[in-house]
């Protein structure tokens, strides 16, 4: 084993997505979406109870394992962020476009503007009070999607209402976090003329990246698809890897923004791809993240939370936290819901769909450990974990109660669409 730790590393994978599997069941047989049972059981594993990747036994505390899962961890997120991207349907989006535009941005920058002087206020810095506002901008669409699934609204004008701003939002919540992750380097200052070089070279990444991934993907694998050699070969799925990596790879080097946002320009880029070839890259992508690396990456943000050290002192950071996150997402979706034309009910059911974290805030809150911006044993850091598991907790009941105040739920018109929907949504 000592001679060998990739040995060590297979037992440790083996572990952790049986126990994402378990859960993840778990916690779908409790009406929760499996995320939650896979940051649990992360939670578990990890310092706070088992400290699975430092145990003695079989040898996996001598392996130096968790550069390695991170680095899968990765992976997973990358994957995670262009499945988001391919899920895009432009066209049913579009039709609740101002109020999307208008709700996305105010419930990403709410959040920013509130979480971060509250955060200073407990004695942290700005570029930490920053990266917990830019955590909290972020929305989990999945879990409120699934609650509108079994109320049968998913397909009516608030469900497309909360598909479209989750994107928005998420969009200018990635943004955030690049933009924060640049001017929260090794530097103490950053100066207005260097702040406005970062901007221009994000803005002008996003731009030409956007452009290649509208026009150039979806040609490039259509004209892949039609080959006879790739129709029994995986070429489609094979050539979206490539393009997914070298975008996250790009964003990155050339843009100097998260490597998960090349992925999601890939992902808008490529759902454009005709029938067959969409639908060849969709279960290819899907069976390896879902299967292997974005179960890894769930778990892992457990296995780097350490909550045994937990103070009592944060308790009351970490209430206040999450009165923000709640309160953030209504008022500012809310609001920019009402400003678009919704009325008050439609409006505060948008807010309070909009309040999970989920997975999306764990992507943020990894890119802020693996940036150095925030460590794990930082209390700020666990008061965040926490806030983002109670949120994904009490925003089923909570859109359930919402939608109970008006009139009674139409069923959805579409079995079938419903049924894709949840399996997407329930892997």
């Amino acid at each position: 084993m000592d001679n060998n730790p990739v040995i060590a590393l297979f037992l440790a994978l083996g572990v952790i997505i049986a126990a994402a599997r378990i859960a993840g069941n778990i916690a779908r047989r409790f009406d929760q979406p499996r995320v939650l049972g896979e940051l649990v059981i992360g939670v578990l594993l990890g310092p706070t109870l088992i400290d699975l990747l430092n145990a003695s036994v079989f040898g996996l505390g001598e392996a130096h394992l968790h550069e390695t899962i991170i680095e899968f961890a990765e992976l997973g997120v990358l994957l995670l962020m262009f499945k988001v991207g391919l899920e895009i349907h432009l066209d049913e989006l579009l039709k609740v476009g101002v109020v999307a535009a208008i709700a996305g941005v105010l419930g990403a920058v709410l959040p920013v503007v509130m979480a971060v002087p509250l955060v200073m206020a407990f004695g942290y810095g700005w570029q930490a009070a920053l990266f917990a506002g830019v955590t909290l901008a972020a929305t989990s669409v999945s879990i409120s999607a699934q609650v509108l699934i079994e109320l049968g609204v998913l397909r009516t004008k608030e469900g497309n209402a909360l598909l479209a701003t989750a994107l928005i939002d998420d969009v200018v919540a990635i943004l955030l976090v690049s933009l924060t992750i640049a001017i929260t380097g090794p530097q103490e200052q950053v100066e207005a003329s260097q702040l406005l070089a970062i901007v221009a070279r994000m803005t002008g990444y996003i731009l030409v990246s956007f452009v290649i991934a509208w026009f150039a993907l979806p040609r490039l694998i259509n004209w892949i698809d039609s080959r006879p050699e790739s129709r029994h070969s995986y070429g489609d799925a094979a050539v979206a890897l490539i393009i997914v990596l070298l975008f996250g790879w790009s964003a990155e080097f050339f843009g100097g923004v998260a490597a998960i946002t090349g992925a999601f320009i890939a992902g808008v880029g490529l759902s454009r791809a005709h029938g067959g070839a969409r639908r060849e890259i969709d279960v290819a992508i899907s069976n390896i993240s879902y299967a292997f690396l974005v179960p890894i990456f769930f778990v892992s943000v457990g296995l780097q939370t350490d909550l045994s050290n937990f103070p009592l002192s944060a308790l009351p950071l970490t209430a206040l936290i999450l009165v923000v996150a709640v309160a953030s997402k209504i008022i500012g979706c809310g609001l920019g819901a009402k400003l678009g034309g919704f009325s008050s009910m439609e409006s505060l059911r948008l807010g309070v769909c909009m309040i999970s974290r989920g997975e999306v805030g764990l992507i943020i809150a990894s890119l802020g450990l693996s940036s150095g911006m925030i460590q794990a044993t930082d209390p700020l850091f666990a008061s965040l974990f926490m806030v983002i598991l109670l949120s994904t907790v009490l925003t089923p009941p909570l859109v359930r109660r919402v939608f109970e105040l008006g009139k009674s739920a139409p069923q959805a018109h579409n079995h079938m669409e419903m049924q894709e929907v949840s399996e997407v949504i329930d892997r």
